[in-house]
């Protein structure tokens, strides 16, 4: 964290905002989390995983409606981040070729990246500030159908580009009740993960706070009108 300039807060959002970070037990999730407890504009983070009170399982469809209800008192939020994912386990890895895919890992993978996801924006969308608020999925850029040139990594290339479509076909129906959020999926680059570890995430990667610094600036830019819009941590729009 010493080589990590302070987060600047969130200036776009009201004074006294409250946030929720989804996959709060990860790398990711805890620096989006420390992040924001940080900034003396917001008045309260909720961090969810599977051990927290309430508990949101991806695993368990039931944990997710109940955490959303729970949560309804405290409601609007004016920031909320997936930050859950699945790539590998100790199951599987990343499938190279055809002749590696399986029910078992397409189910697996879909489960966390895209069916997961699915729900929050059933369930949680509703808790969200009509007036100005930010939703945001992490997605990956490999998930870009225009941008595929390599191949391989079947089921995550594909929950991720059926994530976007989701996020895309949501903010569409969010704009009627809540007019003033910005639904976007979002690329965090590769990170220092337990997630990119397999894949040199440790030499090539940032860390997790500097990571959550560069993708908050990004959410705290975006306005009503970039809902529905698939970004980068840098800002950029990347295809479909």
């Amino acid at each position: 964290m010493s080589d990590v300039a302070p987060f600047q807060g969130m200036a776009s959002l009201p004074e006294g905002y409250r946030a929720l970070v989804i996959g709060a037990s990860g790398a990711l999730g805890a620096a989006f989390e420390a992040q924001l407890q940080a900034d003396p504009r917001c008045a309260g983070v909720i961090g969810l995983h599977r051990q927290s009170a309430p508990a949101l399982d991806f695993a368990d469809e039931a944990s997710i409606a109940t955490a959303a209800q729970a949560l309804r008192e405290q409601a609007p939020f004016h920031i909320l981040i997936n930050a859950a994912g699945l790539l590998h386990s100790a199951d599987f890895m990343p499938e190279k070729k055809l002749g590696e895919l399986s029910y078992a890992q397409l189910q697996a993978t879909f489960l966390v990246n895209t069916f997961g996801p699915a729900l929050l924006l059933r369930h949680f969308l509703p808790l969200m500030d009509k007036q100005r608020s930010v939703l945001a999925l992490l997605s990956a850029k490999v998930g870009s159908i225009e941008d595929n040139r390599l191949g391989g990594w079947y089921s995550y290339r594909a929950s991720k580009a059926a994530l976007n479509m989701l996020l895309k076909t949501a903010a569409i129906e969010a704009k009627r009740s809540l007019p003033g959020a910005a639904l976007i999926a979002l690329h965090p680059g590769t990170v220092s993960s337990a997630l990119s570890r397999p894949f040199r995430g440790d030499e090539i990667g940032r860390a997790p706070a500097l990571a959550a610094q560069e993708m908050l600036a990004v959410l705290d830019r975006v306005q009503a009108e970039d809902s529905g819009s698939f970004l980068s941590y840098q800002g950029e729009r990347l295809p479909w």
